[in-house]
């Protein structure tokens, strides 16, 4: 804990050690998320036989409804129990996770991981956000979650081009899951024995406010993020859909390039190139929400990404793949650091942590949406409806963003809280 006159300091500079700790952490989380990225779909076609679109896109709705709801209590027992406790818990929920996907019998034991893959990202995920929103202060969020979903998303880019290199050369199991062992072992590590609690920041932030009173119930505070505020019910959609989305593009689009003749290898770069794109866009993206506003990043966010999942469901070539998962890579680049900045614009500290684990669990719960939706669609018109639809669902969402948001940014000039 940076302190000063024994007091914590609020702000990215003060606290420089553990938010780069935070950040290194959450590459490992992002990691394990992209052990599966590029080669679980093959699997289920190649060892389990799996023909069905919706049956085999069963272990996304597995991983986003267990993680929708890990992420909501997360928030709650972050700030119950602490979050470095959280944090820990989740990562001994994912020791298992590579150990069942190497040794599979069949399809059940996948879906059995994806639900612990799931719980496990929701906790250590959700956590190290809440943790940087803690330490970093009002002026920097927008750089602090682009910085935070860097490294996730990144190491999820690497991790998938690593698992194809490695399925390409060696088969599918079990040489790629030796990754997610090591990812489990450094990760627990570095929280176990590095991160330190974050909570004291929260109530020495709350010391800057004239009055706090009683804060919402969780009943009340469920409904103002999910539909009563303009702002958080904007966002929390926003999320929704953009996962939605990317729940679709884990599914199917490594079908679609392999329907245009595509090898694995190359499937492996081009399911790495979309969340590399958007893993180094959120760095620039953060930062520029901070000084120019949220409200125009996520509306623009979300129609860059529907114009780049259109392209990829016209295009046949890998060239034209690849400026599909570009555009939608800079899309969610745009969106996703800007939705996380937004909801600490609007939450107060003393709620901030359940209100972030409330729009996680709609964001997350899109994940399930997307792959039932995706799998239903593909499996009754084709993969290229499928696709063009989630592709109109998301410019729907940026439409609604359009309309309904306000901007949330804090005045430049005024040094205040802007919590409401």
């Amino acid at each position: 804990m940076e302190l000063s006159e024994g007091l914590p300091r609020l702000g990215l500079r003060a606290n420089a050690g553990q938010f780069g700790l935070l950040v290194l952490v959450n590459a490992f989380v992002g990691a394990m998320v992209g052990v599966e990225r590029s080669i679980l779909p093959a699997i289920a076609e190649q060892d389990f036989g799996l023909v069905a679109r919706t049956a085999m896109l069963s272990f996304i709705v597995a991983f986003g409804l267990s993680k929708s709801a890990s992420n909501y209590l997360s928030g709650r027992l972050s700030d119950r129990y602490g979050r470095r406790h959280v944090l820990i818990a989740g990562w001994l929920v994912a020791a298992p996770v590579p150990f069942l996907l190497m040794a599979a019998p069949d399809w059940n034991w996948v879906i059995a991981a994806n639900v612990l893959l799931g719980i496990s990202q929701g906790l250590t995920w959700s956590t190290t956000v809440i943790m940087k929103i803690d330490i970093v202060g009002p002026r920097q969020r927008g750089l602090a979650m682009g910085l935070n979903e860097f490294a996730g998303y990144f190491a999820v880019a690497v991790s998938a081009l690593a698992t194809g290199w490695i399925a390409a050369r060696y088969g599918l199991r079990p040489e790629p899951f030796y990754l997610g062992v090591g990812y489990v072992a450094v990760g627990l590590a570095l929280s176990g024995f590095a991160v330190r609690e974050t909570r004291h920041f929260v109530h020495h932030e709350l010391a800057s406010f004239d009055a706090i009173g009683v804060g919402p119930t969780q009943r009340e505070l469920f409904w103002r993020v999910s539909v009563a505020d303009r702002n958080l019910s904007s966002v929390s959609q926003a999320g929704l859909v953009n996962n939605l989305n990317d729940g679709m593009a884990w599914g199917l689009f490594p079908l679609v390039y392999a329907a245009a003749g595509v090898g694995i290898a190359q499937i492996g770069q081009l399911a790495a190139l979309y969340p590399a794109v958007w893993g180094v866009g959120q760095i620039l993206t953060g930062a520029l929400s901070d000084r120019w506003g949220r409200k125009r990043f996520i509306v623009a966010g979300m129609w860059l990404q529907s114009a780049g999942i259109a392209l990829t469901a016209w295009m046949h070539s890998v060239p034209g793949f690849a400026a599909g998962a570009a555009l939608l890579g800079m899309g969610t680049a745009m969106v996703y650091p800007t939705l996380l900045a937004t909801i600490g614009d609007v939450a107060r500290p003393d709620w901030r942590a359940s209100a972030v684990g409330i729009y996680r669990l709609w964001r997350d719960f899109g994940y399930a949406v997307g792959a039932v939706m995706a799998g239903l669609l593909a499996d009754a018109y084709g993969l290229a409806p499928a696709v063009y639809t989630v592709a109109v669902l998301t410019f729907a969402s940026g439409l609604v963003a359009a309309l309904r948001m306000e901007e949330t940014r804090p005045d430049q000039t005024d040094s205040g809280p802007a919590h409401t």
